[in-house]
């Protein structure tokens, strides 16, 4: 998590700073393979140099960023979950519980997906 430690020591609501460092290390320690980086000044997870889901922070939640394909392939399943989303990236509201079961789905759809993809985003 030494990747992660300066963009979460800058999040100033130290709740939203606790559950982003969880988030954060639970896919690490769930998908060990997943490089961390740091692109955009968001954290993010590549797998052979290509984005599998990154995150970003703002006042009322947490942003998950799948692509769209990620988004497409789950909106059912995210609004169920108590979700909003856009055609980029779902939104947890800090109060809400995170739903680590899709999180992990819309992960492993990623890595699968792409692959033999061989470009950072999808074509």
């Amino acid at each position: 998590m030494e990747t992660f430690a300066e963009f979460i020591a800058r999040i100033d609501h130290p709740e939203h700073q606790a559950r982003t460092e969880e988030v954060l290390n639970w896919i690490t320690e769930k998908f060990p393979n997943l490089k961390q980086k740091i692109a955009w000044n968001q954290p993010m997870f590549t797998d052979h140099d290509t984005f599998i889901i990154g995150f970003s922070v703002s006042k009322q939640h947490l942003a998950v960023a799948p692509e769209k394909a990620g988004i497409n392939r789950f909106s059912e399943e995210i609004s169920q979950a108590g979700y909003d989303h856009t055609k980029e990236l779902v939104r947890m509201k800090w109060k809400q519980e995170i739903d680590y079961s899709l999180l992990e789905r819309m992960i492993e759809f990623n890595i699968k997906d792409k692959a033999e993809c061989s470009t950072f985003w999808r074509k």
